[in-house]
């Protein structure tokens, strides 16, 4: 098995930096927009041969040195009581938001096996095709909690913040529940045969660094130290979060992703000292290719300076991607850090 990855998680020396791009599978390629006019999100991933394709085409295509579990991170909250649907050109929307403390007391814990044993058989699935590791995930409290609490997607959580500020009882009663499903549902995940598992925190952004300490911090210090015993590398990923990042690097993690907004030398600089996983902006995918190598050069030859580096985009490939060019830039990536190493 191709193991710079993992290799770059543990922060040891790799013969090449290795890259997989969030969002790899799906909305660029021709081959998944054809099978989603026929299934939606939810009926992919509840077939373990139609997700472990999906999953696995662009390691197949691009020639990634990683693999990430084709799901949602909503996929585990209708076990615990909330119908959840995948709006195309939305996201999660939740007809029925939880709004108070006895809306989170309703809520359930989720028994993996018996509420998605497909996302389970699809990982035991996948450790018998790939020969790259395979990366699962799931959703921080407080980026679930937004949704579930706003109803979707939204610009300013003004809602969710009203719970925090206002009634911090019920806010620590839902990070509780939410923390505790993000723990079973990672172990479980893990059991099945994930070799890393990375937590998207997605929203978290929107709070200062001082909400984030008293609101945040408890619960995630929580799940990952809980997490770190499974031995699997654990990452953890988050957009517009600069401010941050040494809040992160705190955390009992092996690896931080970071998004466009901050390079990885001034994230060393800034005195992190965790591996680090990023960060070309997606929207200079559709640039010429001359200006996408020298972008890739300068974030390369900033994440060479130390052991513990792998190539990502600062967010997920949106359709709009050649996957032609994802997999010359990947070719790229492979070709000038292997030179650049030695």
């Amino acid at each position: 098995m191709n193991q710079e990855f993992l290799k770059a998680c543990r922060k040891e020396k790799n013969a090449f930096v290795p890259v997989w791009y969030m969002r790899q599978a799906g909305r660029s390629q021709p081959e998944y927009r054809k099978i989603k006019e026929k299934y939606s999100l939810f009926e992919i991933t509840h077939q373990p041969e139609l997700c472990a394709q999906v999953t696995k085409l662009p390691v197949d295509q691009h020639g990634v040195d990683a693999a990430i579990l084709y799901k949602d991170i909503m996929s585990p909250i209708p076990a615990m009581g909330l119908d959840v649907e995948i709006k195309a050109g939305i996201g999660p929307v939740i007809d029925k938001p939880i709004r108070t403390r006895e809306d989170v007391e309703r809520l359930g814990q989720i028994t993996p096996e018996q509420d998605v044993p497909y996302v389970l058989d699809t990982i035991k699935l996948l450790r018998t095709q790939l020969d790259v590791p395979l990366i699962t995930f799931g959703g921080a409290p407080f980026t679930l909690a937004s949704y579930m609490i706003e109803g979707g997607p939204s610009r300013d959580y003004h809602n969710t913040k009203a719970m925090m500020y206002s009634d911090p009882e019920t806010w620590f009663l839902l990070m509780d529940k939410l923390g505790d499903m993000t723990v079973t549902y990672a172990k479980a995940q893990i059991a099945a045969g994930a070799q890393a598992f990375q937590i998207f925190d997605s929203w978290v952004g929107a709070l200062n660094a001082a909400d984030y300490r008293t609101y945040i911090k408890p619960v995630m210090h929580r799940i990952f130290s809980e997490l770190r015993e499974e031995g699997v590398p654990l990452i953890l990923y988050g957009t517009g979060a600069r401010h941050l990042i040494m809040e992160w690097n705190d955390l009992p993690i092996d690896v931080i992703g970071l998004d466009w907004r901050i390079s990885p030398r001034e994230a060393r600089q800034m005195g992190v000292t965790k591996a680090l996983q990023g960060n070309i902006d997606p929207s200079i995918l559709l640039a010429p290719w001359d200006v996408i190598e020298k972008r890739a050069k300068e974030i390369l030859d900033e994440g060479m300076e130390e052991p513990g580096f792998i190539f990502n985009v600062g967010k997920g490939i949106f359709p709009q991607v050649d996957i032609a060019v994802l997999k010359k830039l990947t070719t790229f990536i492979h070709e000038y850090s292997s030179k650049k190493l030695g």
